[in-house]
Parts: C-alpha cells; structure tokens; sequence
C-alpha cells in the first residue's frame, strides 16, 4: 500500500492505526534514510553525503533502501513519503515486479486547500507561516498530481475524505484497504 496526501492531511496519524490494524511494515523514507545513516550502512553512507551536502537523496539510494526493507519483511508494507513523482512510482513498480510482489492500493488523503492551510499553521511550528506553508502545498501538488493521474488510470487509487474526524477518515481506509487487498 501507499499513503499519498499533502502536509497535514493526516498521513501519520492514520498511518500509525493502518499499520497497528493490520501488522505492515511502515516504510517511511524519512524513517528509513535516518535509520541507514545511523547504521553506517553503504547505502546510509551514500545517502549521508548528498544529506551533508544539502542535496536531495537520489531516487536509486532511496530505492535501494527500500529493497532491503522488503527484503528482509515478509508480509504486506505501507510506504509513506514515497514515491512523489511519476518516475519514482515506475521505479518502485520495477522494484516490486523483481520482488514478485504488486500494490493492491493507493490511498490519497484527500483535504482541500483552505482546511489544509488552518491545519498546519495550528500546528505552531516556527517554520509554518502562511507563505511557507502556501509554497509547501503548491509543490505538492506540482510533483503529485500526475502521480495521482499515474495510479488513477492503472485502478488503485483510492481517494479518501480526510476532512472527516479521525475516526470516520480510518473508517474509509480499512473498506477501502478490504475492498482492494
């Protein structure tokens, strides 16, 4: 499974009781470049120097941590963060066919711009002002919505209300996760 939804839809929250209802891995890139760089692994040690360097990581390191993540766990994952972009989706696609494995779904928290925008200035954060926070949503949305069309037209999106309370919106996700998985 993916979890796809801008800053502050709620990927996090709901991610942690998708994960804790059913016993998948979370793969968070985040997560996963962190640990890697703190293990020393090669990977880690590649990742570390573009991160130094101010870089993005590039998608095959990315990648690549992701293989061993799957590697080494049996059973179903959620990925949170990645991909973000058509090309890192057909990567993941080829990654997973050399797994034998497939996604059974894609599921796009689904919040509108305004609830989004009052949502992550609450949060308080020094960095959230309303030009940041504004800037943040608009490249999202340039590097996502092809990745949303990318999953559309192949059957696995899922969208789902994330305006909802936190209750309603995990209601939507585990019927759609049971109607695809």
């Amino acid at each position: 499974m993916v979890f796809l939804g801008p800053p502050g839809a709620g990927k996090g929250t709901q991610a942690e009781r998708l994960v804790a209802a059913t016993g998948d891995a979370h793969l968070s890139t985040g997560d996963l470049l962190r640990a890697a760089v703190a293990d020393g692994t090669a990977l880690g040690v590649e990742a570390k120097r573009y991160m130094d360097a101010g870089e993005l990581v590039p998608d095959e390191v990315v990648i690549g941590m992701i293989r061993e993540r799957l590697e080494s766990h049996d059973g179903g994952f959620l990925l949170d963060g990645f991909p973000r972009s058509v090309p890192q989706a057909q990567a993941l696609d080829e990654l997973l066919d050399s797994l034998d494995s497939a996604l059974c779904v894609v599921l796009l928290l689904d919040v509108g711009r305004d609830e989004l925008i009052e949502r992550l200035l609450a949060r308080g954060r020094a960095d959230d002002t309303p030009e940041t926070v504004a800037k943040r949503l608009d490249v999202y949305l340039e590097q996502t919505e092809p990745l949303i069309g990318y999953y559309e037209a192949r059957g696995l999106l899922a969208r789902i209300n994330g305006e909802q309370s936190v209750d309603e919106v995990f209601g939507e996700i585990e019927a759609a996760v049971s109607k695809a998985c």
